[in-house]
């Protein structure tokens, strides 16, 4: 018996909605597979967790560039010991001149960066003129005073034009008072908040009122403080601790990857190394 057209016609939408069932049904796997893939694609190629797979202790096995994290002899953070630091008036004040500058912030995931886009300014080193290229915060300080670790570290960092690097760090502890900076910031570290790569122009960014006008400093031969822990870098940490507002620093704890809560990292052996305080001379009078 053959089938009228109207059945025909229900069978063939039948076939369809079963077709577009089936469809569906594979993409679906297809989409869940592809939104996994993104997530662990983005996911922090290490850590700073004690004890993690991919935390500090680890660093220099994850990948052959970074070995130095694991072997170097260099490396940084350090304890400031005031037992083994010795007096340098010789070094003489830190010669800077900064300029405001346009610049972008940055979620990368671990930290919060801002970047640079024009011409900042510069530091001056045994003559070698470094450019600032970027700035970013380490939560607790990575570097401690006589064991002492404060609440927050800022980095400046720079870089030569034969891609040297020299890094002035700044120690904050919890007050009263805020961090004129990162008050800037605030609107914008809200917008890059849980998005890493997320960069947002930020305008003009004046470099300047950072450092203030303290002038006593730590100087040594360090490493960078993340993968690949490049050595070769100039370390001076500045002595005078500068204050920011709890919310601030909770504010830049929140914005960051799941995990990245504290960033920094641990202390390292300072070996043979020789680790400076340059203090300026008494004035004399007469």
């Amino acid at each position: 018996m053959r089938p009228g057209r109207h059945h025909l016609g229900r069978l063939a939408a039948a076939a369809l909605l079963l077709a577009a069932a089936l469809l569906l049904g594979a993409a679906a796997p297809a989409a869940m597979a592809h939104e996994y893939w993104e997530e662990t694609e983005h996911e922090e190629e290490f850590s700073y967790v004690r004890g993690d797979a991919h935390g500090p202790e680890h660093w220099g096995e994850i990948k052959p560039e970074w070995a130095a994290c694991g072997a170097g002899r260099m490396q940084s953070p350090i304890d400031l010991h005031h037992g083994r630091v010795s007096l340098a008036r010789g070094l003489g004040y830190l010669d800077h001149s900064y300029h405001p500058a346009q610049a972008s912030i940055v979620n990368r995931g671990h930290d919060i960066m801002v970047r640079f886009e024009g011409d900042a300014g510069s530091l001056v080193i045994n003559g070698t003129v470094y450019q600032l290229k970027q700035l970013h915060w380490h939560w607790p300080t990575e570097h401690t005073v006589d064991g002492r670790r404060y609440d927050l570290e800022l980095h400046l960092v720079h870089e030569s034009a034969e891609n040297k690097t020299a890094v002035i760090g700044i120690l904050y502890e919890i007050g009263r008072g805020h961090d004129s900076l990162l008050h800037q910031m605030e609107p914008f570290i809200r917008r890059i908040a849980n998005k890493r790569d997320r960069e947002e122009r930020v305008g003009v960014v004046d470099p300047r009122a950072v450092r203030g006008r303290a002038s006593v400093y730590y100087r040594y031969m360090g490493s960078l403080t993340a993968p690949p822990c490049t050595e070769g870098v100039i370390w001076s940490i500045v002595k005078r601790v500068h204050t920011v507002s709890k919310h601030q620093l909770e504010l830049l704890r929140e914005a960051v990857h799941d995990g990245m809560e504290e960033n920094a990292r641990p202390l390292q052996e300072v070996n043979s190394r020789d680790v400076s305080l340059f203090w300026p001379s008494p004035r004399k009078h007469y």
